[in-house]
């Protein structure tokens, strides 16, 4: 029961951090790989009781294919605009 507690707070620790960061995308990337761990955490524990491991992997493989495309988009808008500040990216052009 304290697992889940515990979990939860990760969860909404990450969750909070996401709002605060909301300026700077390497740390909103940072703060939903947080929210991520926290999930599996969360996850894992209510799957141990069955012991259904299975779709913990599907969901780290989902994980890892959200991870690659974030850091994808880093590089893109690193190598367009010289830095990772969403106020200075502009989707209209």
């Amino acid at each position: 029961m304290l697992n889940i507690f515990f979990g939860s707070f990760l969860y909404l620790s990450g969750l909070f951090t996401f709002i605060i960061e909301r300026k700077h995308l390497l740390l909103m990337l940072l703060s939903l790989e947080y929210i991520v761990v926290s999930l599996f955490l969360l996850i894992f524990y209510n799957l141990m009781i069955n012991f259904d491991y299975f779709f913990c992997m599907i969901f780290l493989t989902m994980s890892v294919c959200e991870s690659v495309l974030g850091l994808s988009i880093l590089v893109f808008m690193i190598r367009n605009h010289g830095n990772d500040y969403v106020l200075s990216f502009s989707s209209l052009w």
